[in-house]
């Protein structure tokens, strides 16, 4: 079968000397637009701007583009820092490397067949009545590929690229040294803290057997959500690098992106995602963490939203989400007190920290808290929260000060920040504090 002609395909550097030389190419690629861009400047008669010769366009381009080709967790905290990059980069660089949310290269045949047969040993085809060897995803951490067994169940089989897990440690280390380069990681910001807990979440999301059982956890949690479904397990060909799970016929969610379907179906998908995080956070204390729209479906026959990835999870201690709902019932409230002792209790604030500082912290708490604060419906993509959000962060971070998220918080940010972009392509408009009401 010939293979999808938008479907790139590129072996994956599995070693870690050729992806440690992949990234020092990079550098040097970026090192000399940059030098040109800053020469270019000179040419003008103007004092160069380093950091504007460094935040083009282009690079930006480059770096995606190399990014995706070395797959793994280099493209994986790369998704990460296009989505929640809006207060560190301008538009034109964020945009850049918003095409690793949607682009993928995939293995080419041989190397493919070379994983299978390690995983599975000699003979492996003979598992499977059908294999279809075009992958249908793939992205940062493996590809895709829909399988028949023998007895007619359909499967998804994800099967990690080579190489991917043993390089996490590596690729965190020389993509947060790349960034330090650029200037593109705020010096606030503690960094080895930051990377550590990317690697431990990363080495997490590379262990398919781990994810297996996160999957069926997360089954019996949202058994009785008769909106959600996760398919189920195949143990029998699930390993350490491969997991095998139903398949899911459905559609997209970004087939129900803009205005194009009818808005009670939008409402009623973002009123289950949003419903999904606050169980998740308040109830579970299983968050699945990584809400890249493409790790949803949706079954227009039966209504329901498919979660089809769950590699990504955080589980938090008691103490820790109480912090979370004391914040929320403090802005619901207008408490402010609860609200500061809380941001203490999280490290969002120190008592030792300037007034100003806490009430920045504070104001922003506020506004991150707007969607389920308000009475009523709320329009997530009329909202602007995202821009104005950011702009208060800039504000407080050139005024008065900001603390630094703690690293712990940094996964939960993704999922707050990424179901709330969801929400916002769908264009939902839903009461969101009916919804979170009864977990506080």
């Amino acid at each position: 079968m010939a293979h999808p002609p938008d479907r790139k395909r590129s072996a994956v550097p599995a070693s870690r000397m050729g992806r440690m030389l992949r990234f020092g190419m990079l550098s040097s690629e970026i090192a000399l637009s940059t030098a040109l861009g800053a020469a270019r400047q000179l040419t003008t008669g103007k004092r160069p701007d380093l950091a504007a010769a460094v935040l083009t366009p282009g690079n930006a381009a480059l770096l995606a583009r190399r990014l995706a080709a070395l797959r793994g967790p280099a493209m994986k905290v790369g998704q990460m820092l296009s989505i929640q990059a809006d207060d560190l980069v301008p538009d034109e660089f964020r945009n850049a490397l918003a095409m690793l949310r949607s682009q993928g290269y995939a293995m080419p045949d041989t190397q493919l067949r070379r994983v299978l047969g390690r995983e599975y040993g000699k003979g492996w085809q003979q598992r499977f009545d059908q294999f279809d060897y075009n992958p249908v995803a793939a992205a940062s951490i493996g590809q895709v590929h829909r399988v028949r067994k023998h007895g007619g169940r359909e499967l998804a089989l994800k099967i990690q690229y080579p190489g991917v897990a043993r390089s996490v440690d590596s690729d965190v280390d020389n993509l947060a040294t790349l960034l330090r380069r650029l200037d593109f990681l705020p010096t606030k910001f503690d960094i080895p803290a930051l990377t550590a807990e990317a690697k431990r979440q990363l080495k997490l999301e590379t262990d398919y057997e781990g994810e297996a059982r996160q999957l069926e956890r997360y089954r019996k949690f949202v058994a009785d959500m008769p909106g959600v479904l996760v398919p189920r397990v195949d143990q029998s060909l699930t390993t350490r690098h491969i997991l095998a799970m139903d398949w899911v016929e459905g559609e997209p969610l970004e087939h129900l992106a803009g205005e194009v379907a009818p808005q009670p179906r939008r409402n009623a998908v973002a009123r289950t995602l949003q419903e999904l995080m606050f169980r998740e956070l308040f109830e579970f204390r299983f968050v699945q963490t990584d809400p890249n729209i493409a790790n949803y479906l949706y079954l227009p026959a039966t209504q329901q939203v498919a979660l089809l990835d769950l590699g990504s999870v955080g589980e938090y201690p008691a103490e820790f989400v109480d912090g979370y709902r004391r914040i929320c019932r403090g802005v619901l409230h207008d408490d402010t007190r609860a609200i500061r002792e809380a941001i203490f209790d999280l490290g969002y604030g120190h008592p030792d920290d300037p007034q100003p500082m806490v009430d920045n912290a504070i104001d922003i708490m506020r506004l991150v808290c707007e969607p389920f604060a308000h009475r009523g419906i709320y329009d997530f993509a009329a909202s602007g929260l995202i821009s104005r959000a950011r702009n208060r962060g800039i504000e407080a971070a050139f005024g008065h000060g900001l603390r630094a998220p703690p690293p712990a918080t940094m996964f939960l940010h993704r999922k707050l920040i990424g179901t709330f972009l969801i929400c916002a392509k769908l264009h939902a408009r839903i009461n969101v504090h009916a919804l979170i009401e009864k977990y506080l």
